[in-house]
């Protein structure tokens, strides 16, 4: 979740919504046991992660709303609820770390763990000390030009990216996905498309998509399931080894990050 502009240096909460308990209806607590003005939340689809001790005696929680990571705090009566990002006196940003540590994280590190299970193709050297998974869809403009934007990093053999392949932006994705996955050599299947890519792309094979066309589907299921809705969608490590993801194409000054090093 994007922190919301601070509205002095000198606040400690930044855009907070109060939510009074009273204001909303009474429900019973839950066999969870939280507090009325938090189960309030969770009835309105809010999921709890985590908690933690907070400053001013509150609690803080994490958790998801809409598939987007959300943070909250019940202050000391547990008769109100702050939701948005709080900051200390000097502006420092308290909720971002716990949103990392408690959902972003073990989101992205099963995230992770699924990927190298999903049906993806190599894309540079296997030993190449950086692997980089980002969803690809053969018709996408924005996965031809971060392609184009890793190259340096491919051809030095740094980076092996490996590009797990959707069908979801024109009727013909699904088969040009499954003629790259089921083809003898996918990795120049997707070398082909990736240079066609301005005259319509590879040429679809019916024959290898009838037998290839539900990995697509699973793959598809997947970035579906990970509440990924844009191509390319990418995960990978950062200098402290956590994983991250990146949502659409990358900024210029965001490939160093995901390429885990300069430009060669």
């Amino acid at each position: 979740m994007q922190s919301p502009n601070p509205l002095s240096r000198r606040s400690l909460l930044a855009t907070a919504l109060v939510v009074s308990s009273l204001s909303l209806p009474v429900v019973a607590q839950s066999q969870d046991q939280h507090p009325d003005a938090i189960q309030n939340l969770i009835d309105r689809g809010v999921s709890v992660s985590g908690s933690f001790e907070a400053p001013g005696d509150m609690t803080g929680y994490v958790g998801n709303m809409q598939g987007r990571p959300i943070a909250f705090y019940l202050t000391s009566d547990e008769q109100h609820v702050i939701v948005g990002t709080m900051l200390t006196a000097s502006g420092e940003n308290l909720t971002e770390s716990k949103i990392q540590e408690l959902v972003t994280g073990p989101q992205n590190e099963k995230a992770w763990s699924l990927l190298k299970d999903a049906d993806w193709v190599g894309d540079g050297n296997a030993d190449a000390p950086v692997i980089v998974y980002t969803f690809t869809d053969p018709n996408c403009p924005f996965c031809h030009r971060f392609r184009q934007a890793a190259e340096p990093w491919i051809e030095a053999g740094k980076v092996q990216l490996r590009h797990v392949m959707v069908g979801i932006l024109r009727q013909d994705s699904l088969p040009k996905a499954a003629t790259i996955l089921g083809s003898d050599n996918p990795s120049e299947a997707l070398k082909e498309n990736q240079q066609k890519h301005g005259s319509g792309g590879i040429e679809v094979d019916r024959n290898i998509v009838s037998k290839n066309a539900e990995k697509v589907q699973k793959n598809n299921q997947l970035m579906s399931s990970l509440g990924l809705s844009a191509t390319p969608s990418t995960y990978y490590t950062d200098n402290n080894g956590d994983i991250q993801m990146k949502q659409g194409a990358p900024r210029p000054a965001e490939m160093e990050a995901i390429m885990g090093s300069p430009a060669p």
